[in-house]
């Protein structure tokens, strides 16, 4: 630890296992950074320039992509200097900001995709009734909640580390997730209760929701008329991908940050760059692909 003015110093300890490869990481990650953020801001920008996409389905698609490119800012930029420097050093307010960005993103993913769930089902089950309950104030309030739920429980976790004292000053990881917590000499009640709550609230509950109500359409939708099943099929199987990728950014956070199994430094790095590589990618890849009315858009303006 070096402390100067009050500063608390930490390095971040697993890039001696790549040190040999960073410059050709740092070129992969630039790369991969350049296309989440291309991709991603190619289908918000389809979205809000063309009227017809101006639906709550696509809102939603947009909110989730935008979410992308915030995601992937809070780890990357950062990520790609580490590469290049020869001491990976952060500060602990630096840490716990990175720590509070990436829970408040990755933590308003689940609600977002059950904002969707719910605006499929009504559209399938409940066509007649979709304009009166999905209107602009039932979307802002969707959206409201999905980004300030999250944002209130990690404040209170990310607050309460603040507060903790610290045994420890080396990051076992490459960036400042759940690793913080291995860095407190106790953690405190209000962090393991609020961990809990979170789990409950972001993830849990979020996820049982989505599949009572995606349960319900194919249930409708199968007893319906071979259109509907089209319509349903091509609507929600795009989010149901995306629900699985969101769901293994979940249970690698759990099962390696939390538990804290005893994995290698080098498989831990593994996962962790899958996590941060592959699901801000395949958000906009099966979006783009699948869904009807954006591929068209984006067929268009490859055509012109």
């Amino acid at each position: 630890m070096d402390k100067e003015l009050n500063v608390t110093f930490l390095t971040l300890d697993w890039y001696t296992e790549i040190n040999n490869y960073r410059y050709i990481l740092f070129f992969i990650m630039f790369t991969l950074y350049i296309l989440i953020i291309c991709t991603n801001s190619t289908i918000v920008y389809l979205i809000f320039t063309h009227k017809n996409l101006h639906e709550p389905m696509y809102i939603f698609i947009a909110a989730l992509l935008l979410n992308s490119v915030l995601y992937s800012t809070t780890i990357y930029p950062k990520l790609l200097i580490d590469f290049l420097s020869e001491k990976q050093v952060t500060t602990y307010s630096a840490c716990l900001f990175q720590f509070f960005m990436f829970y408040t993103l990755g933590g308003s993913e689940l609600p977002l995709l059950a904002a969707m769930a719910y605006d499929r089902y009504v559209a399938i089950c409940k066509p007649l009734e979709y304009q009166t309950i999905m209107t602009k104030t039932t979307v802002s309030i969707f959206l409201v909640v999905a980004w300030l739920v999250p944002a209130c429980h990690v404040a209170v976790q990310a607050i309460a580390s603040a507060e903790a004292k610290l045994c420890d000053f080396n990051i076992k990881g490459i960036f400042c997730n759940n690793a913080v917590y291995t860095l407190q000499c106790q953690r405190s009640r209000l962090i393991t209760i609020f961990g809990v709550v979170s789990l409950l609230d972001l993830v849990i509950l979020p996820m049982l929701f989505i599949v009572f109500t995606y349960t319900i359409i194919f249930i409708v939708s199968h007893q319906s008329c071979k259109e509907i099943r089209k319509k349903a099929a091509e609507t929600c199987l795009p989010h149901l991908l995306v629900l699985i990728s969101a769901s293994v950014f979940f249970v690698y956070d759990i099962s390696i940050a939390r538990v804290e199994l005893d994995f290698p430094k080098a498989v831990r790095i593994i996962m962790t760059l899958q996590i941060v590589l592959y699901h801000p990618l395949f958000n906009p890849f099966v979006y783009g692909l699948k869904m009807k009315e954006i591929s068209k858009h984006l067929k268009n303006t490859d055509d012109s």
